[in-house]
């Protein structure tokens, strides 16, 4: 029942990520317009969210991976 824990555990700051880095796309995406930032800042915050997007599939399949390996 431990390992289900962990895996809840896992899934669960997965989602936590994937919010965040969502919520930070949005957020620099408004402030970049609002303030009128160059595109290449724009660009480098587009790149830093599929960065953060990029990190959290590589913990889905971490999570997948571990899930196949632990099955009874």
């Amino acid at each position: 029942m431990a390992d289900n824990k962990d895996f809840n555990r896992r899934g669960r700051m997965i989602a936590l990520v994937i919010a965040g880095t969502g919520l930070f796309w949005i957020a620099a995406t408004i402030i970049g317009q609002m303030l009128e930032l160059s595109q290449r800042l724009r660009a480098f915050m587009d790149l830093a969210a599929g960065a953060g997007f990029i990190w959290a599939i590589w913990m889905i399949y971490g999570l997948w991976r571990d899930r196949r390996e632990h099955e009874d």
